[in-house]
């Protein structure tokens, strides 16, 4: 059980858990979860880490659908931030607990602040990283918000 799927246990929140198998030689993380879970990708959303005003301990989340490139200008802006860049790997991986391409916005070490892409909103519930490469989670949008106190904005 990840970090992320505890988390949702603990706060008791309806969520479904797709499991697949991850293909090692696949990129496109969020890409490859829609196409063997068989659901829209613009349904399936990836969790981004940034640094803000070039400052690596400085980090923040962007959850933003996979088909999809960040808008770094935008989530600056929800961030009230003057720049943002993408964050390093090493350093994504060691504040939030999690691979590359298994990133959950839930159950991070130290939960950072997110932002979650307001198309979010067109769906009932969107797929998010369960916490590792092959599992995603099903949700309501309210109650990821809800339980990681992020904010809805245009940032793609």
């Amino acid at each position: 059980m990840t970090p992320a799927i505890r988390v949702l246990k603990k706060q008791n929140i309806i969520y479904k858990l797709h499991q697949y198998q991850h293909d090692a030689n696949i990129a496109s993380y969020g890409e490859e979860a829609a196409e063997k879970l068989n659901t829209n990708a613009a349904q399936v959303f990836k969790t981004l880490v940034v640094s803000c005003n070039g400052n690596e301990n400085s980090l923040a989340v962007a959850v933003i659908p996979v088909t999809h490139q960040l808008n770094l200008k935008m989530l600056a802006k929800a961030l009230k931030v003057k720049k943002v860049k993408m964050a390093n790997a090493k350093r994504v991986e060691t504040s939030t607990g999690y691979v590359l391409g298994g990133v959950s916005p839930l159950g991070q070490k130290k939960q950072l602040t997110t932002v979650i892409d307001q198309s979010a909103d067109n769906f009932s519930a969107i797929y998010i990283s369960g916490g590792k490469r092959g599992l995603e989670i099903e949700i309501k949008v309210t109650d990821l918000a809800k339980i990681i106190t992020a904010e809805l904005a245009n940032i793609i």
